[in-house]
């Protein structure tokens, strides 16, 4: 069987490791250390950083393709791989897009796919902040064009004088992007699959709920989504795989807004992804294939499978570490894992294997259902428990609880 190495050892890797054991693999992974997400799981870790040329130069000796869990390694070690004779999915030419954000604006922009309205500075050019503003007003958005995520590396600005203050900041951190601020309705996105052989897929869109900058439930499919909005929301997906060479997963985090002259679609591309995406998390439960056997399909350049949803609705709901001057701070996992299990045992667990942090993905549960608004409903409430102990519709643990319903004895 071929060897499929994935750079970096986190939760991404850790689920596409799953995924592999039933396509007849192990897959490899570049660790940077021993406790990471996927290091855990699979027997095959190098540990290396992923900016180490050699250490990617070894670890590519041992794969037959190589793939990546983030969007970090820097692209002229790409580069150097690919022309040292190793195959290396999705490729520099591709993955560029994903790691610069100012890069990636660009190209949409010449392709004529919808983005906001933006431009490029550094900190030293604080005239441009002013200028923008002038044009299009007050509040603007800032953005890192490199390692942003998760809310990290954005600000809304207000006035003149919280960007200035920003941009002070912001000495040593490269290049920057100024947007528009987008009156949006609510967030999409739309994950695609795309091979060597330039066979693509894509997964109903989906809705995804942000909260403090992270995703805290997507809702697949998206509800009350115009049909002619979500094909042009495939359709621009799948374009876009193909215009820029991608192979393997990509997500498209879009935008929902009012249509426009400008906007006809009421879409607007915000960010992309070039790996297996917190978007498609509901695939492992929700999807004939989910996006992680995707992905390795994808990247092995065989056909790729059916992206059917198995049910009318799938709710993910994101474990992030809560307070821990929560109410059930002391409720060890296993304990909420156990009850969870017993209350709505329709409720699918993935956990990281990661170590408690507030504000920490810890994992995620998938609930499907029928009924949109108890499935969400469920989700939310297997959520919150998993994060921080306390069931949010007053549920106490104890009530009702007997060594038959919970098939512990208490």
């Amino acid at each position: 069987m071929p060897e499929v190495g994935m750079v970096g050892g986190g939760q991404l890797a850790r689920m596409t490791h799953q995924a592999a054991i039933a396509l007849g693999q192990s897959l490899r992974v570049l660790s940077v250390t021993a406790d990471e997400s996927a290091a855990l799981v699979t027997p095959n870790v190098q540990l290396g950083e992923h900016t180490d040329i050699e250490a990617l130069r070894t670890f590519a000796a041992t794969c037959d393709v190589v793939t990546f869990d983030h969007e970090h390694v820097p692209t002229e070690h790409i580069r150097t791989l690919v022309a040292e004779g190793h195959t290396v999915y999705p490729g520099a030419d591709a993955l560029q897009f994903a790691q610069d954000k100012g890069l990636m604006r660009q190209r949409l922009s010449e392709l004529g796919l919808p983005v906001p309205a933006f431009d490029l500075l550094t900190a030293a050019e604080p005239e441009k902040v002013t200028a923008f503003a002038g044009t299009h007003g007050w509040p603007i958005v800032l953005k890192t064009c490199r390692g942003g995520y998760d809310g990290r590396g954005v600000w809304v600005l207000r006035d003149q004088e919280q960007a200035t203050a920003v941009l002070a900041e912001l000495v040593d951190s490269g290049d920057l992007l100024l947007e528009t601020l987008v009156p949006l309705t609510r967030e999409l996105a739309a994950v695609v699959a795309r091979s060597p052989f330039g066979q693509a897929a894509g997964w109903p869109v989906v809705e995804t709920v942000q909260r403090d900058g992270i995703c805290v439930e997507v809702v697949a499919p998206a509800q009350d989504l115009p049909a002619d909005r979500a094909n042009a929301a495939g359709a621009l997906a799948l374009r876009l795989a193909d215009e820029l060479g991608v192979v393997g997963v990509m997500a498209v985090e879009l935008f929902e807004v009012e249509p426009s002259a400008a906007y006809p679609d009421g879409l607007i591309v915000n960010e992309l992804a070039m790996r297996p995406h917190n978007s498609g998390h509901w695939t492992m439960d929700g999807s004939v294939t989910s996006q992680f056997e995707q992905h390795l399909r994808a990247v092995l350049d065989y056909p790729l499978g059916r992206t059917d949803a198995v049910h009318p609705v799938t709710v993910m709901a994101n474990i992030i570490g809560g307070s821990p001057d929560s109410p059930g701070a002391g409720i060890g996992m296993d304990e909420r894992v156990h009850h969870l299990a017993a209350r709505f045992p329709e409720a699918k667990v993935h956990l990281y294997g990661k170590g408690f942090r507030p504000g920490r993905k810890l994992g995620h549960v998938n609930v499907g259902g029928s009924d949109v608004e108890l499935t969400r409903r469920i989700a939310g409430l297997a959520g919150t428990w998993l994060n921080d102990g306390v069931w949010a519709d007053g549920y106490s643990i104890h009530d009702g609880e007997t060594a038959a319903t919970t098939g512990r004895q208490r």
